[in-house]
């Protein structure tokens, strides 16, 4: 019994530090971040949604799987994935773009990552709903990553139509994962 003991302390010894999580020298490896948008026309702001779009609403789900350093920081990104639900448009509506942008609810800003959604790409079903997937690899920097993963918050995402060339939907990015 006490022979067993020893070896099974042994294993332990021998085995422990290959599961230890904190070590710092060993890099994090390959880990998803994840991002989510709750779009709805109401937050489109200059210029606001007031057609037939206003009902508008959809979700965005991002995530990107990246590759940590020792300091927990990005050093590569290896895809990206965009899944975009939406409903309540009008029937048949076309997607003209859809773009993640830099800027705080209520303030408009520059495209940063787009989708660049071919013309008649995606167009929405008689219902006015429909959903699309970008992947495996948008054009994402491991800069424009690593400001995402630092303040979701500060970008959105949106959906642009013929009938709002600036945005149709829009929600502001959180952090899931």
């Amino acid at each position: 019994m006490k022979r067993l003991a020893f070896v099974l302390l042994a294993a332990v010894v021998v085995f422990m530090p290959a599961c230890d999580d904190d070590n710092p020298t060993n890099p994090t490896g390959v880990l998803p971040l994840r991002f989510t948008a709750d779009l709805r026309a109401s937050n489109e702001v200059n210029p606001s949604v007031t057609n037939a779009e206003s009902a508008a609403t959809g979700s965005m789900t991002l995530t990107i799987e990246v590759t940590r350093d020792s300091s927990n920081n990005i050093t590569t990104i290896n895809s990206s994935t965009f899944v975009v639900n939406l409903a309540n448009f009008p029937a048949n509506t076309a997607l003209t773009a859809a773009h993640i942008h830099p800027g705080a609810a209520g303030v408009n800003g520059a495209p940063l990552i787009n989708l660049n959604l071919a013309a008649g790409e995606v167009t929405l079903g008689a219902n006015g709903s429909g959903s699309f997937t970008k992947s495996p690899q948008v054009p994402i920097t491991v800069e424009q990553a690593q400001n995402l993963a630092n303040a979701p918050e500060t970008f959105y995402f949106n959906v642009h139509t013929p009938s709002n060339p600036s945005g149709a939907a829009r929600g502001q990015l959180v952090r899931t994962q």
